[in-house]
């Protein structure tokens, strides 16, 4: 217990918003050994106290959060690990938004991973299955892309785009990825110029029109938009490595006029990921 507890109390409860900053920063700066304590002051059953602890308690998880994030982009697997570029975006959430709702986006990946499992055996070809994954995800659950706030932050952090069904191509891949892993499907990531694409078995499909199957006519005219012929490379799946940068790039152009702070931590994170190891 804080050997000043009734005093750090009043100071909670006071009206002066500098005073009361500062605290929380003291309190949070003793990062996880703090907690029991700051779990104690939430006994006062004072709303006010509550919501000022609750703060200081997202305020060092998403210190952990930034802090372990750094160590993992050191370490970061090329291919594979599908486990690891789900921890890095979870991650990644609770890093910039401290109080982010980790644990319930889990369980509703589980469920929806769940209900995929079972209705898979009802596909019997290749494009019934790939017909089956657009379906489910684009118009059973309804996510589809952000076209009318395409810039906004949430768009980029999985939390949110499971919260709205609302996201960039590749964070509405990620959802895709990550619900198919728990329902034993290989979907992979495709690194497509300009535009994220999801591959399975031999279908391309694209989260952002959901889950629409691409023709080869689709392709061509992204390729078109952007001057490009087609190139093997274009279809080939992208290391989890790879989509981890792009989805921090993304959020670096989105931060670098907002918050120069963040930006500077996701510049860290890429300088990571760069030179860390390249392990298989």
């Amino acid at each position: 217990m804080f050997a000043q507890r009734d005093a750090i109390i009043r100071l909670l409860r006071d009206d002066d918003a500098h005073t009361v900053g500062l605290l929380k920063e003291q309190l949070a700066s003793r990062g996880r050994e703090a907690i029991p304590d700051l779990l104690d002051l939430l006994s006062s059953k004072d709303r006010k106290v509550g919501r000022h602890v609750e703060d200081v308690l997202h305020a060092i998880d998403a210190r952990e959060a930034r802090e372990e994030l750094g160590r993992l982009c050191r370490c970061f697997p090329d291919h594979g690990g599908i486990a690891v570029l789900e921890s890095a975006t979870f991650l990644l959430a609770r890093a910039l938004v401290p109080g982010a709702e980790v644990e319930d986006t889990r369980r509703q990946l589980d469920t929806w991973g769940a209900a995929l499992a079972k209705r898979l055996p009802s596909a019997a070809t290749p494009d019934e299955r790939a017909k089956l994954i657009g379906d489910f995800f684009g118009g059973e659950l309804g996510f589809r892309g952000n076209a009318d706030n395409y810039y906004h932050v949430c768009n980029s952090l999985l939390p949110e785009v499971v919260r709205t069904r609302l996201g960039i191509p590749i964070t509405l891949a990620l959802v895709y990825l990550f619900t198919g892993a728990r329902a034993g499907v290989a979907i992979d990531g495709i690194s497509f110029p300009g535009h994220f694409l999801i591959r399975m078995e031999e279908a391309f499909l694209d989260p952002f029109a959901r889950g629409r199957v691409m023709t080869p006519d689709d392709c061509a005219d992204i390729l078109m938009r952007q001057n490009l012929k087609a190139d093997p490379a274009f279809f080939q799946p992208a290391p989890v490595r790879a989509i981890f940068r792009r989805v921090l790039a993304n959020l670096l152009y989105l931060y670098q006029t907002e918050d120069r702070e963040i930006a500077g931590m996701i510049e860290d994170w890429i300088e990571c990921l760069d030179g860390g190891e390249n392990l298989a």
